[in-house]
């Protein structure tokens, strides 16, 4: 086989691997972080992204009972401390099912904006105000209430306002309008 032909089927491989999905043109231009098995694209905004994590169906149905899909979806931005379903899961049983139904709108949409911040914070600038301010950082809420961020090692946890601990598990997972921030449990205010 001719060097030219060698070329030739070396380009016809990496072509079929970009059209058959394993490498997606936009993969290739984009730093993209996996989230539920899914990239994330830095284009997308918050609701384009998160629709497509198999670890968020649970936020992404409770955002749409709250109303809150267009908020997301806006300019912003926003710094969304995201819950995955197995978060959701250490609730209380029944808990997610009460909060989804219409009557409860107004309590869900509390607990839902208690996990946006008004703003980009990625993990390096949080990290950096806890150690600024002698390690805990408090933030305000959208929902207008304060969480506590503080570190453990090389983890980054918030705390909210009963005193219970998420661990972020995946930071910096940017967004064309903020930066999610996926953790392990469900905050309350």
């Amino acid at each position: 086989m001719s060097t030219t032909s060698k070329i030739a089927v070396l380009g016809m491989i990496a072509l079929s691997f970009a059209f058959s999905g394993n490498v997606s043109a936009q993969n290739m231009k984009e730093k993209t972080v996996m989230v539920g098995g899914s990239p994330m694209y830095p284009s997308k905004n918050i609701i384009e992204n998160a629709v497509n994590s198999k670890d968020h169906k649970t936020l992404v149905a409770a955002v749409k009972a709250a109303g809150l899909v267009e908020t997301l979806q806006g300019k912003g931005p926003f710094t969304v401390l995201a819950p995955t379903d197995e978060a959701f899961a250490k609730l209380p049983k029944g808990t997610v099912e009460n909060l989804v139904k219409p009557e409860n709108k107004a309590t869900l949409t509390k607990i839902l904006t208690y996990h946006v911040l008004a703003g980009k914070y990625n993990a390096k600038e949080i990290w950096a105000a806890v150690k600024a301010k002698g390690g805990k950082a408090m933030m305000k809420t959208v929902e207008g209430e304060d969480l506590t961020f503080w570190t453990k090692g090389k983890n980054l946890y918030v705390r909210d306002a009963k005193g219970n601990d998420a661990k972020v598990t995946i930071a910096d997972v940017n967004q064309s309008n903020g930066v999610i921030h996926v953790i392990d449990t469900v905050l309350m205010p």
